[in-house]
């Protein structure tokens, strides 16, 4: 079984890298990921790059050499740590602590996987993290700087990059604890988005859940405390009632919605082949998270589109993939997130979510057949 997701996962990569990989400006020894298939001119020129995406494409790409290592992709993964530095103005940083908390994540495992290192990128973007820490102003960290929105789509992904990264797991923890007092739906134990000057923004989103997947499941391998644990077990049951109908991940359309199921789906995967423990309930939640994992890339696969013999996936893995064309409106950055495209699986965020999700399958698969 794990044999088909590894297939699966390298026809996705081989779509995403034939259709939205490209050099920079025309560079040699560039490559970024176009924001669109098709492109237009713009796209294809990266006038629009989006930070963050890109931070997730270096993560497939990281995915991806785990399964099948490959010093072609390791070269690959090198263009596009220069590239990213280069497009964003010669600098790791930007005034987002979300998106600086992705592509930490993204430099670390590419280091630790694939051996290819930037050095003083991580310092740098952890300082930014762990300076952003405002517990006296109701935080969290912010969304971003100058900011008062403390949020889960901030803090879960920088917890689980601190919880990693040289000697900040008390910080990690510390960020677990705020959102479990803070964020935490009384109702469904779902995770709500974030507060606001004070008050609760009640949006419950897929990504939301699984960035604190991530962190609380780090915790409980690095701490031994079983709290975290608990949490785990209580987050994966809720998003198995609240969040998969019919055991399939709820899509969130495209822009940065296209992304949501994704991440979702990696760190149920990572809930599925690390979370400790031997109890009945260690057991149930890694086999929740697996079987929905598993349920949601079957689902996908199943209602993809193909294109010259590679996948189109969609925004929605329970129903058809719409087929992109060049015409209709595309995403555009508006307030601090990107919208959808007319049809949102033109978007790179939507076809990213879809390799990564057969990349979680393959993990889950292949821990599932060695247990």
């Amino acid at each position: 079984m794990d044999q088909l997701w590894a297939n699966r996962a390298a026809t996705s990569e081989t779509a995403v890298t034939q259709r939205h990989l490209k050099r920079l400006w025309a560079l040699q020894g560039t490559q970024l990921g176009v924001v669109a298939w098709p492109w237009d001119h713009k796209d294809r020129m990266f006038g629009t790059w989006h930070y963050w995406w890109q931070a997730q494409l270096l993560d497939c790409l990281v995915d991806a050499e785990l399964r099948d290592p490959q010093p072609q992709r390791r070269a690959m993964i090198n263009r596009q740590l220069r590239s990213h530095r280069l497009r964003n103005n010669f600098s790791w940083l930007n005034s987002y602590y979300d998106d600086m908390a992705w592509l930490a994540l993204a430099l670390d495992r590419a280091a630790r996987i694939a051996g290819v290192h930037r050095r003083r990128a991580l310092p740098k973007l952890a300082d930014q993290l762990v300076k952003a820490w405002v517990p006296e102003d109701g935080g969290g960290i912010p969304w971003r700087k100058q900011d008062q929105f403390f949020n889960a789509p901030a803090n879960g992904p920088a917890g689980i990059f601190l919880a990693r990264y040289d000697d900040w797991l008390k910080r990690a923890e510390q960020m677990g604890d705020w959102i479990d007092r803070t964020l935490i739906d009384p109702e469904t134990h779902l995770v709500f988005d974030g507060i606001k000057a004070g008050s609760l923004v009640r949006a419950q989103y897929t990504y939301c859940q699984g960035v604190v997947l991530g962190l609380e499941t780090e915790l409980a391998v690095r701490t031994g405390n079983p709290h975290h644990a608990q949490r785990v077990h209580r987050l994966v049951s809720a998003v198995d009632q609240h969040m998969a109908p019919g055991g399939v991940l709820r899509g969130a359309g495209g822009g940065d919605g296209g992304l949501f199921a994704g991440i979702t789906a990696r760190y149920l995967a990572l809930v599925a082949t690390t979370l400790p423990g031997d109890a009945a309930d260690d057991l149930a939640a890694r086999d929740t998270a697996r079987s929905i994992v598993l349920s949601s890339a079957r689902s996908a696969w199943d209602y993809r589109q193909t294109v010259d013999g590679l996948p189109v996936f969609g925004a929605f893995w329970d129903r058809d993939a719409g087929l992109p064309g060049a015409g209709g409106q595309q995403a555009q950055f508006i307030e601090g997130a990107v919208n959808s495209s007319e049809i949102p699986e033109r978007d790179l965020s939507v076809q990213l979510s879809g390799w990564m999700l057969m990349e979680a399958a393959h993990s889950a698969a292949a821990a599932n057949s060695l247990g």
